[in-house]
C-alpha cells in the first residue's frame, strides 16, 4: 500500500485558511466555494514556491480556467478567492505582496435579474396551488415567506417553531455568518402559518416523528434547499411564470416591489440582512428598468 504525496505548500495553506474561515462563521456556501477554487488553483500551481507565483502564473491560472470550458463568472469567482486566499496569507506573514491584485477581474456582462411583476406575484399567491403541489398548505406558506419577507433559501429552511412570533408578527431569522435579524410577516404569510402548522403536527403524528423545523417534507424532515428550489418552479410554471424562477427571484422581487411602492431603502436593506448599501441600491436598478418599460408602454411619446 502506497503512502499518500505530500501535500504542497499551498495546499497546506489552502487547508489552514479555510480552517481560519469557519472560525469566523464564514457562510458554509463561500467556504464551498473558496474550497473547489483553491483545489483548482493549488492543483494548477502544483510546488512551486510561493515567490514564483507571481501575477503572471495567476493570469496563466485563468487562461487555464477558461481553457477548461469556465465562463467569466466563474473565472472572477475563482479570481476572488485566490485574492482572498493571499490577503490572508499577508497577514499571516506567509508572503509580502498580493500577486493577485495585479490581475485584472474580467469584465461580466451588467445583467440585472428579471423579476415578477407585481402582478404577476398576485397570480401566483392568489387562489388555489395547482395541481402539481404536493403539500399545498406548506407550498404557499413557502411562498409567501420568499415573498413576503424576501429571505433566502437557506434561510427559510432554517427557520424553527420557536423562531415565529405570532403576538409581534415577526419572524428571527439566522442569516449569513450567523448573524440574526427580525423579518416582519403580513397578513397572507400569518394566515398561511395557521392553514399549514395544524397538517404539519397531523403528519408528524401519523409518522411518529417530531422535529423543530417549521417546513418538512413527508417523511417529517427538514426541507433542503434543493427541496424548495425545484417546488417553486414547478409552482411557478404552473401559475404562468418563467421557468427560470428559484426561491432567490422571489427574494429580488421583494426587493424591487418594495421599492417600487415606495419603502425606504434603509429599511429594505434591514429586511433583506445586507451588510452593504451598495447591494440593496441594485433594486433601484429593477425599480428603474420598471419605470421605463411602463414609459415605453404607456407614454403616448414613447410610442
Amino acid at each position: 500500500m502506497t503512502a499518500a504525496p505530500n501535500k504542497s505548500a499551498v495546499e497546506k495553506a489552502s487547508d489552514r485558511f479555510l480552517r481560519s474561515l469557519r472560525e469566523r462563521n464564514a457562510s458554509p456556501h463561500t467556504i464551498k466555494a473558496y474550497k473547489g477554487d483553491l483545489a483548482s488553483f493549488s492543483a494548477y500551481v502544483g510546488s512551486r514556491t510561493w515567490h514564483t507565483i507571481d501575477h503572471l502564473a495567476i493570469r496563466g491560472f485563468l487562461s487555464h480556467l477558461y481553457e477548461k470550458g469556465l465562463d467569466k463568472t466563474s473565472v472572477a469567482r475563482s479570481l476572488a478567492a485566490v485574492r482572498s486566499f493571499y490577503r490572508w496569507l499577508a497577514q499571516e506573514g506567509v508572503v509580502n505582496q498580493n500577486p493577485a491584485a495585479l490581475v485584472s477581474t474580467p469584465k461580466l456582462p451588467k445583467r440585472l435579474p428579471r423579476v415578477p411583476t407585481i402582478e404577476e406575484m398576485n397570480i401566483v399567491l392568489d387562489g388555489q396551488m395547482p395541481e402539481v403541489a404536493a403539500f399545498p398548505a406548506r407550498d404557499r406558506l413557502m411562498l409567501e415567506l420568499l415573498y413576503g419577507c424576501g429571505i433566502r433559501n437557506s434561510e427559510l429552511i432554517g427557520i424553527d417553531l420557536e423562531d415565529i412570533r405570532l403576538s409581534t408578527e415577526v419572524i428571527l431569522i439566522g442569516g449569513k455568518g450567523k448573524k440574526e435579524r427580525y423579518v416582519p410577516f403580513g397578513v397572507p404569510a400569518k394566515s398561511a402559518l395557521a392553514a399549514y402548522l395544524p397538517e404539519r403536527q397531523q403528519l408528524l403524528a401519523e409518522i411518529k416523528k417530531s422535529t423543530s423545523a417549521l417546513l418538512i417534507n413527508q417523511r417529517g424532515g427538514r426541507l433542503t434547499t434543493r427541496s424548495v428550489g425545484r417546488i417553486i418552479k414547478k409552482i411557478a410554471v404552473a401559475k404562468g411564470l418563467s421557468p427560470d424562477v428559484h426561491p432567490h427571484t422571489l427574494r429580488h422581487a421583494f426587493g424591487a416591489h418594495m421599492l417600487e411602492e415606495g419603502a425606504d431603502l434603509r429599511a429594505i436593506q434591514e429586511m433583506l440582512g445586507h451588510e452593504r448599501l451598495s447591494t440593496t441600491q441594485r433594486y433601484t436598478q429593477l425599480s428603474m428598468k420598471h419605470v421605463l418599460q411602463v414609459n415605453d408602454q404607456t407614454h403616448p411619446r414613447a410610442k
